[in-house]
Order: structure tokens, then sequence, then C-alpha cells
């Protein structure tokens, strides 16, 4: 079954074209992750499929539903979440209330019943507060609960971010490049939260320039060059296509025919 359908979407901007007729079908389980050499349209692509870009052509559809050209908050509220490149926390709070704060995504109520404290919005303020405790456990952070975002390390900052977009109870998780400036053990770490994140309810489609954590995570990947899909399918079968060592090693497309 698929979760994520992209059919021959292609963005461009101005006289460049950052993904050319991609096609691209997310299996409903497992890690799919989207590699290739700098440039190859990678985040152009995620940011087509959460809505932080409009693509030209071509089609989106998650979870049966086609959000094509939606707006990243409409596509949040379908079930897709991201992280990016750059951790975006909230610095000067807690790593507990970075997560609380996605888990207000999906609480009810209004202003009135903020202010008289009504029993269901004290329930409901007790369950996202069960809910975070959680999720601080799940990616090993409940000892770093009280520390300002900003003052914990950047490894730890990785996964409070991933944390923060789990709260959002998302079918489908995006992270872009979640490896980037961590160390080897905080690599090794990243890969067992991804598995976990996998085999529970949210499935996780990556972008990754870490080859050694794609390649004992992924199930499923997907090659992008110049915008291009030049390969797709279990990792073993990708590592020994001729197109994706050529991809790599930077030769030309007119060598490559």
């Amino acid at each position: 079954m698929t979760l994520l359908a992209l059919s021959n979407v292609t963005k461009r901007f101005g006289g460049l074209v950052a993904v050319d007729n991609v096609t691209v079908s997310v299996p409903e389980s497992g890690v799919t992750a989207v590699i290739g050499p700098n440039g190859a349209g990678k985040t152009t692509l995620f940011n087509v499929i959460s809505g932080f870009a409009a693509p030209d052509r071509g089609r989106v559809v998650f979870g049966g539903v086609d959000i094509t050209g939606l707006p990243p908050e409409r596509i949040a509220a379908q079930g897709l979440a991201r992280t990016f490149q750059l951790v975006q926390l909230f610095g000067a709070l807690s790593a507990f209330e970075n997560i609380k704060a996605g888990c207000h995504l999906h609480t009810r109520g209004g202003l009135m019943a903020a202010l008289l404290r009504l029993p269901h919005t004290r329930h409901r303020e007790r369950e996202v507060e069960e809910e975070a405790r959680r999720l601080l456990a799940f990616v090993g952070l409940s000892g770093n609960a009280d520390i300002p975002a900003a003052n914990l390390p950047y490894g730890r900052q990785r996964l409070l971010e991933i944390a923060r977009a789990l709260a959002t109870r998302p079918k489908l998780l995006l992270l872009d490049e979640p490896a980037a400036g961590l160390n080897s053990a905080e690599t090794t770490r990243l890969s067992d939260t991804i598995r976990k994140i996998a085999g529970g309810g949210a499935k996780v489609l990556l972008i990754e320039h870490d080859m050694k954590l794609v390649m004992s995570t992924a199930d499923h990947i997907v090659v992008l060059d110049f915008g291009r899909k030049i390969a797709e399918g279990a990792p073993d079968e990708v590592r020994r296509d001729p197109a994706v060592v050529a991809a790599y090693l930077g030769v030309s497309g007119a060598q490559r025919a």
C-alpha cells in the first residue's frame, strides 16, 4: 500500500528546474530515504510535499487525499510533519515546553475555557504533559526536560526537534538531514530512534547524506540527481546501480551514456 504518492512533480525557480518530473511512491511501512549529491533537488522535493513550495506541475497525494499546493498547516493537520536542515526550536523554552507546543496541534478549547480552567481543560493539559514526558523518554531526553532548548548539545537538539514533530501525531514524518552535525555515537542513536519511530505509528521519509546511516536504516531508497529520479529500490540494489555510482563520483550525463 502507498502512503504518499508523487506523480510527475516539477518545480522550477526561474530557469532552474530543481525537481524534474519526479514520480515516487512511499509505502505504508518502514523507512524511505531520498539521497543524491548536493543540488539534486532533495530539499525542494520535501518543500513541495510539505506545502512550503507549490509544484509547477504534478500531484502530491497523501493518505488518498490530494494535498497538492495546500499550505503547510493544512498538510500538517492531515498527519504529515517535518524537521528542517537547520534546527528550528523555541530556544528560550525548555525541552518539555517545546514538546508541549507540538502537542497543542490536537488540543481544543477557546480562551474562555483556558481562563476558567474548566475540568476538561485541566484534563487535557494533564494528557499533554504526560505525552510530552513520554516523547522525551522515547528519544532519550528525560533528564533534559527542564533545560532550555538553546542550551542543549546539538545532537540532543536534533532529537528534541524529532520529538516535537512526533507530538503532532504524524502518519508520516519527514526528516531533512537529521544526522547533519552529529558525531558517530549520536548518529547511531539517531538510527535507532528512526527505526523505533517506523516500527510504531508513524512512517519515516528522510533526506540524508550519511550513507552509513541510510544503508543501515532505510528499507527503500530514492535517488535524485539534477532534479531527476535516477534510481529507486532496496539499499543493496541502489548501492550497485551504475547511475548512482556515476552521480556520486561526479560523472557527467554524457559520460554516463
